[in-house]
């Protein structure tokens, strides 16, 4: 069966993004010819979820590609109702629902790409299966939490971890 994926960075004290979605702190990271298994994750993943305002961001700092390549569903969570475009689906339904549907059909794993509101209202009907957290080493004080306050406790299986030579831990979990 399909699962849901979340592959996202976080600072050590869980912020996403820095105030005013400055995600500036991720450079701290980078090096050359490593993108921290990003392009293996890509690999077992053809559906897409994400939230409107963090597509907005990625399509205006990368380009659509990023999401629509041609090859995979990409599903923009939204409340304002939009033509599709492409494989790029703006869906205004309930989430549960959309999972059901995902879920029900053959295909590879569905990558929740964020934002926050979205990670958190997958979180709060139990709908992540799987947990690719990458913890940057620097502590930001303030900006967008990954985890909000009001979901229920979830208990998660650690699988791997791997640590890089730049300081980025990468933790590895599932439900259980």
């Amino acid at each position: 069966m399909r699962k849901i994926s979340l592959f996202i960075a976080m600072s050590l004290d869980g912020y996403i993004a820095k105030p005013n979605d400055d995600l500036s702190f991720l450079k701290l990271v980078e090096k050359e010819g490593e993108d921290y298994g990003y392009t293996e994750f890509m690999c077992q993943i053809d559906t897409i979820i994400v939230g409107r305002k963090t597509y907005d961001y990625v399509v205006r700092e990368i380009g659509t590609s990023h999401y629509d390549n041609g090859q995979r569903d990409v599903y923009i969570i939204t409340r304002t109702e939009k033509p599709q475009v492409g494989r790029t689906i703006f869906y205004t339904g309930d989430l549960i629902e959309l999972v059901a549907e995902l879920k029900s059909v053959a295909g590879k794993n569905i990558y929740c790409d964020g934002g926050a509101e979205v990670i958190n209202a997958f979180l709060k009907c139990g709908l992540i299966d799987d947990f690719v957290i990458s913890v940057i080493p620097i502590l930001l004080g303030n900006g967008t939490k990954l985890f909000k306050d009001g979901r229920p406790e979830q208990a998660l299986q650690f699988m791997t971890s791997k640590v890089f030579d730049t300081g980025l831990i990468q933790l590895h979990y599932k439900c259980t």
